[in-house]
This record gives structure tokens, C-alpha cells and sequence, in this order.
């Protein structure tokens, strides 16, 4: 595993290493050792899957309140994602600023997202799938979204015509309604 900090401190994307052969492959997704030598979280309590039928859809900006906040670690099964993460912590100099990441099938990597980040996705082939490794479990109450494409974020998605969204997500806080409210995580 290679393991490198993004542009906001504390994101990781890691790239996995299959050993390939005429079979096919086996690549190693989680060693706890080399996550503590890396100073990242190794006590996952909950694994999620996501799966997307069709291209562009859009899930997120998805966060949990504190005590409930979420460390996570994502990885694509199948298709193609677009990973989006916005940094909400409270005293941060990057709070209000977004990375992202491409997760596919093919491309190996993963993405480590700790507690205090918003987390988003775009679908951009058919039939995506994602796991997430989480270290706290879901919380419903604890849970809250800011609108995937607040003008204030200005996260560039990688959209082709209408996303396919929830209710819950087009409905979502604005990033200036959530640091009204909350200042940060």
C-alpha cells in the first residue's frame, strides 16, 4: 500500500498493489499495522455498501454530528466514482475547503476520510458500487447533509445533464446556513 496525504491535511488516498497473475489477482484493501505506522485509524466497528444504477448520480454531502462524528475509508467495487470531501472542522485553516478523488474498479486506490469532513459521490458510469469502512456507527439522529452543489463550495462535479438525487439531499443546508448554526464540527 502507498499511502499519501491530499491537499487538505488529514485525507488520504491509498493505492492499492494487486498482485496480478493469469488467475487473476489478490491485493491486500486493510493491514492495521501499516495504518498505525501511518498514525490513521484502525478500529473499523461498521462496513457499508453503496451501489448506483445509473451514471450521475449524486449522494451527499453527507456528514455526522459530534460524538457521532465518522472516519471512513472508501473503496470502489465496481464502476467508476467521484469522490468529493469538504473540510468542516472547527479552527481548521482549509474549513470550507473540498478535495476530491476518482475511485474505480481498475485504478487501486482508496480514500481515508476522518471525522470532521462532509463526504460526497457522483456516479460516473453505470452500476458504481462503493464499501466505506466506518469507525462509529450510524447514527440517524446525528446525521446531516449540506446541498451537493452550494455555489459557496463550488465543487466542480464531473456532471453530464440532471443528477439523480435524494430528497433528503436537494433539500439539503447550505454551507453558509450550516456554519451559521454550527460554526464547524
Amino acid at each position: 500500500m502507498i499511502i499519501k496525504e491530499t491537499e487538505l491535511k488529514e485525507v488520504y488516498e491509498i493505492d492499492l498493489e494487486p498482485q496480478a497473475d493469469q488467475r487473476g489477482f489478490f491485493m491486500r484493501t486493510y493491514d492495521d499495522e501499516v495504518f498505525a505506522r501511518h498514525g490513521l485509524h484502525t478500529g473499523w466497528v461498521q462496513e457499508n455498501h453503496s451501489y448506483s444504477k445509473r451514471r450521475g448520480t449524486v449522494r451527499g454531502l453527507h456528514f455526522q454530528f459530534p460524538p457521532h462524528a465518522e472516519t471512513k475509508l472508501v473503496r470502489a467495487v465496481s464502476g467508476q466514482v467521484y469522490m468529493a470531501f469538504v473540510d468542516l472542522r472547527k479552527g481548521s485553516p482549509a474549513l470550507g475547503q473540498w478535495g476530491s478523488l476518482t475511485l474505480s474498479r481498475d485504478n487501486n486506490k482508496m480514500l481515508y476520510v476522518p471525522e470532521g469532513f462532509a463526504l460526497g459521490m457522483c456516479t460516473l458510469t453505470d452500476g458504481s458500487a462503493l464499501l466505506y469502512k466506518m469507525a462509529r456507527h450510524y447514527a440517524p439522529e446525528s446525521s446531516g447533509a449540506i446541498k451537493w452543489n452550494d455555489p459557496d463550495l463550488g465543487i466542480n462535479w464531473p456532471l453530464e445533464g440532471e443528477p439523480v438525487i435524494s430528497v433528503r439531499d436537494a433539500g439539503a443546508m447550505s454551507f453558509k446556513e450550516f456554519m451559521a448554526k454550527h460554526g464547524g464540527l
